[in-house]
């Protein structure tokens, strides 16, 4: 077998705008579904989920069999369970408040076997297609993609050096943490937290690196894509979930009224 391509990888390299969702429900059938609605990605949280490793395989599996791919939101920049995401398959990284470029060089070490990183190496597992990949351990890095996630305006301000480490792919802010780093917390669409995050964008312009954001809803997502950002994700599974239930009770209970 071949190493499988990483679909988010190359339309970051050929800089096509892409649209994706967050998947916080741990469900591989809600997964599947909205890889079938068009999403170009879909983040697999690990951070603020109930998503370990174990949860996360099927999900994996499951994304597979769409014409979506998948992005793993990791809960930190731990080398450990860097490892066994990868292992399980996973192509494409995301790691969390990262603040540094000695952070930003932490991160992509535990994505590279030696000598180039501190990845430990396995004999079988899913990401080489339980062996059947031709020398995968030479190739996995061709097909990985590691994401940075900034969040504060430390980050923020420290972005060139961040995006200037070798083996950085892409940066992500955090819309949500950035207000709150700027005592707005909850503000997203204040004028102090737009004014930011339209500094990121340029900065990473300037820097040469795509960058992702996540909007709360589609009209926002299209005022960061004109910031500059390369792609945005919009919504969670749960959020349009919850949000139409909404929709549906009002409407019962206004039609009764």
């Amino acid at each position: 077998m071949d190493l499988p391509r990483n679909a988010f990888k190359q339309a970051l390299t050929e800089r096509r705008p892409m649209a994706g969702t967050w998947m916080m429900s741990a469900s591989p059938v809600i997964a599947e579904a909205l890889g079938c609605s068009g999403f170009d990605f879909l983040v697999l949280d690990m951070e603020h989920t109930i998503v370990d490793v174990s949860v996360l395989f099927p999900l994996l599996q499951a994304v597979a069999g769409t014409p979506a791919t998948s992005v793993v939101r990791l809960p930190w920049n731990d080398p450990v369970l860097v490892k066994r995401v990868l292992d399980s398959g996973a192509q494409s990284l995301m790691f969390p408040f990262v603040q540094n470029a000695d952070e930003a060089r932490a991160a992509v070490a535990s994505t590279r076997y030696p000598p180039h990183g501190i990845r430990g190496v396995a004999a079988m597992h899913r990401a080489s297609r339980f062996g059947a990949v031709k020398d995968y351990l030479h190739r996995a890095a061709d097909e990985l993609c590691v994401i940075l996630q900034l969040e504060t305006m430390q980050a923020v301000e420290a972005l060139p050096d961040i995006a200037a480490v070798d083996g950085v792919d892409c940066l992500f802010v955090g819309p949500a943490d950035l207000s709150a780093s700027l005592g707005l917390i909850g503000q997203i669409g204040h004028p102090d937290v737009q004014k930011a995050l339209q500094g990121a964008a340029e900065a990473a312009g300037r820097a040469g690196k795509p960058v992702g954001i996540v909007a709360p809803n589609p009209e926002m997502a299209r005022r960061f894509l004109d910031y500059g950002y390369t792609w945005s994700a919009v919504s969670s599974d749960l959020a349009m979930v919850t949000g139409r239930g909404r929709e549906l009770v009002g409407l019962m209970r206004d039609g009764g009224a």
